[in-house]
């Protein structure tokens, strides 16, 4: 694994994407992190879109654990100043070392504008944030920034990544793309791959249960041209999405072959796959699949 541009942080092989928490209250959320913990996950990454604040959610999932490396996945830089993106990161990083990975991204359009800024240039956006950053006094005590790993579709922003960061989280993404994200990144930053994940015994299955998950991310203009370029169709795209690229994206059926989708992410140059558990019942935090898929940590 790539670890030398994570400040000798191990994220493990197999981290859980906490997207079904989001609405949940703290209590759940901490028993959930602690389940992770005991079941020998590594790393839980959580969104912010506009739910809990990045570094409020961070330290609720921190606070409940003793080893577990929380990520933001991803921290919105329309949601705060740049001081204020690393002086939270050295706040978590100094509370509880080794256990925090900053992820920050440029978000989506919709959401941006909601906050009341113009989404244009993004990657002009973020790196002259990262420089901002960089720059960012700090009165507390001394800490160096957490490890800063960039969500990343594009050539260009996964290349930002590259020179400024640790690595890249890929979200809504396929092998493929991993493959070409590792490609352009040659071998030494971190990268994190999304893995939505469905429990069923045929395809018809899958998608009874997926495709919830795949037509909205397929409502997102930066997905869906980040899928555009890498070579499908708008027929593909249309929602809830071809059968095709359900079976690109989402990995389903038994434990065994989803540990064949995960270990297909890792050849394809991933360092950690990120599970992604789309549960048939949407409303209820995702306990059973998160026991069921914990031997996939053994042994990855």
């Amino acid at each position: 694994m790539s670890l030398s541009r994570l400040h000798g942080i191990d994220p493990g092989r197999v981290g859980v994407f906490a997207g079904p928490l989001s609405g949940q209250p703290a209590a759940i959320q901490r028993e959930f992190a602690r389940e992770m913990e005991r079941l020998g996950y590594g790393t839980i990454w959580y969104g912010e879109s506009l739910g809990r604040e990045a570094f409020a959610q961070g330290a609720i999932y921190l606070a409940a654990t003793e080893r577990l490396v929380v990520a933001s996945g991803i921290a919105n830089i329309w949601a705060r100043d740049a001081a204020a993106m690393a002086n939270g990161g050295r706040t978590l990083a100094e509370a509880w070392p080794g256990r925090f990975i900053l992820g920050v991204g440029v978000s989506h359009a919709p959401l941006v504008e909601m906050r009341g800024h113009d989404y244009e240039r993004p990657y002009t956006a973020m790196a002259e944030y990262l420089d901002a950053m960089d720059a960012a006094p700090w009165r507390g005590p001394e800490v160096a920034l957490p490890p800063v790993v960039l969500a990343a579709l594009g050539p260009k922003m996964v290349g930002l990544a590259d020179e400024r960061a640790a690595g890249a989280y890929t979200y809504f993404s396929t092998t493929a793309h991993v493959r070409e994200v590792r490609r352009i990144f040659g071998p030494k930053p971190f990268l994190a791959a999304d893995l939505p994940v469905v429990l069923a015994g045929d395809l018809a299955s899958a998608r009874t249960i997926g495709d919830r998950h795949l037509g909205s991310y397929l409502g997102s203009a930066n997905y869906r041209n980040n899928l555009l370029r890498i070579g499908w169709s708008e027929a593909d795209l249309e929602k809830p999405g071809s059968d095709a690229l359900f079976e690109a994206i989402v990995a389903w059926g038994d434990v065994g072959r989803i540990a064949d989708r995960m270990h297909e992410r890792f050849k394809a140059g991933a360092d950690q796959v990120v599970l992604n558990l789309v549960a048939a019942d949407p409303s209820a935090p995702p306990l059973a699949e998160l026991r069921l898929f914990a031997p996939l940590t053994q042994g990855t």
